[in-house]
Order: C-alpha cells, then sequence, then structure tokens
C-alpha cells in the first residue's frame, strides 16, 4: 500500500514543481522561487521514498538507509523553506530574517547530525534500518528523534501555526484558502511524527506492534497533497471562472467600511447610487467592484490636503509595536492615513504637511493586486487598534471636531 500512496504524492508533487516553475520562468518572484524549491525537494524526497526505487538506491550504492537519509533531508529542506516562507508573510523583514537564519543554521546542524548518525550504523556487523522496528537500538532513536522532533513537531506546529494567523488577515481569497490548506496538511504531518513517537515508545517498552509503515503512509500521502494543493493554490485558484464572481461579490462586501465612510465624506465619488443595492451589484458585479475601487482610490486622492506626514511615523510606532508584518503594517499605515485625513476633512482643517503623493504604496498585480491591497486597508482601517491609536494620538489636532465614528472600531 506504501508504494501506491508514496507514488501517488510522487507524481502530485513533479506536476506541482512543473506548474509552478513555469509559472516562475513567466513571471519571476522570490516566494514563487521558495515554493519551487521547496516542491521540488518534496517531489526528490518522496521519490526517493518509493519502496523499489529506494531499494534501488541501496543497492546501487552499497549503503543500507541512503535513500531514506535522502528523503529525510528533502523533508527538512521543504520544512524550512516554507517556514522561512511564512516568516517573510508574517513578520517585518528584519525580524523575519534574523528568525530564518536561525531556522537555517538549526536545521543544517540536525541534518549534520543525523548524517553522522547514519554513518555510525554502516560499521555495525549487523546492519539495521532507520525505522522503528529498531528503535531499540540508541543510535536510530536519537536519528529519528531528531528528524520527528525538528523536521515535524517543530516544524510544523509552527507551520500550521502561522499559517492559520496569517490567514486570518490576507487580503487575497486564494492565498488565504491555501494557507489554510496547508495548515491543515502541516498538522496531519504533526500526526505522522505523533504516530511513529508512539511506535517507538512501545519498541521501547518490549511491545512488537504492527501497521506502522500503512499508517504512516497514509498519513503522509494526505499531509503531502494537502500542502502541495496549499502551496500552489494562489497560483492557479483565480484562473477557476466559476468562482470569480462570488470572489468579486465578497470584494465587493469587504470593501463597503471604508467605501461609505469616503462616500459619506465626499458625496460627489459616487457615480451610480443603484449600486447600493445588493441586486443591483450582483447583476454587474465586475462592473460594481471597479467602480467600488476607483471611488475609493479617488477618495483618497480627494483627501490629500488633508494627509499629515507626521501620521507616518505614529502609525509606524505602533504597527511595530502590534508586531505587524510588513503587508499588514503598510495596510495600517495606508488606513490610519485615511481615517486621520476624513476627520480633518470633517473638521475643515488641511495638514501643514500633506504626505507626498509619490510615498503611497502601489500594489503589484494589476487590478487583483489592487483589489486585494484596498480589501487589506479596509479591514484595518474598520478593525486595526493602530488605527484607533493614531486617531488617539493625533486628536489634539483637531480637538474640535470628534473622531470618526467608524474608523478603527476593533468590535466590527
Amino acid at each position: 500500500m506504501d508504494t501506491v500512496l508514496y507514488s501517488v504524492c510522487a507524481v502530485a508533487g513533479w506536476i506541482a514543481v512543473a506548474y509552478m516553475v513555469r509559472l516562475q520562468r513567466r513571471h519571476p518572484s522570490h516566494a514563487r522561487r521558495a515554493i519551487c524549491l521547496g516542491l521540488g525537494a518534496f517531489a526528490a524526497g518522496i521519490t526517493a521514498a518509493i519502496p523499489p526505487i529506494a531499494a534501488a538506491i541501496d543497492d546501487a550504492s552499497g549503503l543500507p538507509n541512503l535513500a531514506k537519509v535522502i528523503s529525510h533531508g528533502c523533508a527538512l529542506t521543504i520544512s524550512a523553506n516554507a517556514e522561512i516562507m511564512l516568516l517573510h508573510f508574517a513578520l517585518p523583514p528584519a525580524k523575519a530574517a534574523a528568525r530564518a537564519r536561525v531556522w537555517v543554521w538549526v536545521t543544517g546542524f540536525a541534518f549534520l547530525v543525523m548524517a553522522g548518525l547514519f554513518v555510525y550504523t554502516l560499521t555495525y556487523d549487523d546492519p539495521v534500518l532507520l525505522t522503528v522496528e529498531y528503535a531499540t537500538d540508541p543510535v536510530v532513536t536519537a536519528y529519528l528523534l531528531i528528524f520527528l522532533l525538528l523536521g515535524f513537531f517543530a516544524y510544523c506546529f509552527d507551520i500550521t501555526r502561522l499559517c492559520w494567523s496569517f490567514a486570518k488577515i490576507c487580503g487575497r481569497p486564494w492565498l488565504r484558502r491555501g494557507l489554510r490548506i496547508t495548515a491543515v496538511g502541516a498538522a496531519f504531518a504533526l500526526l505522522y511524527s505523533t504516530n511513529k513517537i508512539v511506535y517507538l515508545i512501545a519498541y521501547w517498552a518490549g511491545h512488537r506492534p504492527t501497521g506502522e509503515r500503512q499508517i504512516a503512509a497514509v498519513l503522509v500521502t494526505i499531509g503531502a497533497l494537502l500542502i502541495t494543493i496549499g502551496l500552489t493554490m494562489p497560483a492557479w485558484g483565480p484562473t477557476l471562472k466559476i468562482s470569480r464572481r462570488w470572489e468579486d461579490f465578497h470584494s465587493y462586501r469587504r470593501l463597503e467600511p471604508l467605501w461609505s465612510d469616503l462616500i459619506a465624506a465626499l458625496p460627489a465619488l459616487e457615480l451610480d447610487p443603484a449600486l447600493r443595492r445588493t441586486l443591483a451589484a450582483l447583476s454587474d458585479i465586475d462592473y460594481a467592484l471597479t467602480r467600488r475601487v476607483a471611488e475609493i482610490r479617488d477618495g483618497r486622492l480627494a483627501l490629500r490636503p488633508y494627509t499629515d506626514v507626521g501620521v507616518t511615523a505614529l502609525a509606524e510606532q505602533f504597527a511595530e509595536q502590534a508586531e505587524l508584518g510588513t503587508e499588514e503594517r503598510q495596510a495600517a499605515v495606508e488606513a490610519a492615513h485615511l481615517a486621520c485625513a476624513l476627520r480633518r476633512h470633517g473638521a475643515g482643517r488641511v495638514a501643514a504637511v500633506p504626505q507626498p503623493a509619490d510615498e503611497l504604496h502601489r500594489p503589484d498585480g494589476g487590478y487583483a493586486g489592487e483589489v486585494a491591497w484596498l480589501t487589506l486597508v479596509t479591514d484595518a482601517y474598520a478593525r486595526s487598534p493602530v488605527v484607533a491609536q493614531t486617531l488617539a494620538a493625533t486628536r489634539e489636532h483637531t480637538a474640535e471636531s470628534a473622531p470618526h465614528p467608524t474608523a478603527g472600531d476593533t468590535r466590527r
């Protein structure tokens, strides 16, 4: 059974690698390159783990367990790669880079120790396998515990946590779904590690339970397929036409808190009031979403005389205290500018030093990137404590005007 399941994973892995490499050649990016490397390591590792191929590698090299060491090294590589990619998503660049370096050193050292233990087993008169059936050998136990505790418990627990947390604030629907599916896949990898450790304990206790390989194969297959789907979903998900109308309507609704406050302050921006009705918007959601995006951007331009350059430093300070990631921090700063500008507009007080137009954030990805960015800004505008703190800190400059009634309301 494990031959069939590992073969399915290998085929899925190589298909995913080919698809992502093709995209990387057409539209290069650091994140996509990291995914290509991670998926390549996974595909190579799971291919080496297919029993007939593993036996052929061991026989050709004359080194028992060589295929298993290769596949374990590939597993550590994809785990480290996914961890580093997520750190750069979730944390400020400097902090992400510092933590990434720690993971690289820890992983490299751990694999060197594993390789040393593997070489030591080659000196035995009676060969052993790096499996739980030989767990009563201390060297085999040490090898497996290093691999399981680092490669699965430490990494997969952190990957699950980071994916689920970042999905909550991610502005791109398909990236959000992919992160959640990746989190579930990493959870199955945790179950795989737990299963192995339970069998290790059982063998050390003198028992000889069966079925470990079959259970492990099922858990690896489920976890690997889910992680592969999750990592590639942001690339192929948006191409599914059946979901586009729903995604557009969902984005249209998510933009409403910021849009409605801008229109209340600047009624002339609204070109087609009929689109306020849900059925009217649904009947031509492409047009409705385009109008909403355009009106928000027009509102941002109309508020430029009221966007104070001093807001940037305050919002950056509060965002740093909240330990926000790069994109989330940029969205919070933009939302704070809009909230403060709306209050200044209501008070009729232009900024002493307006923010320069060339400092506005310009998202990548064309129109789709613009929609994703504005939804992230709107979420921050409606709920971020950074916006509320910035409004409170700048209140004395517009004391005669009450704070804007909706911006930064964390209850929304």
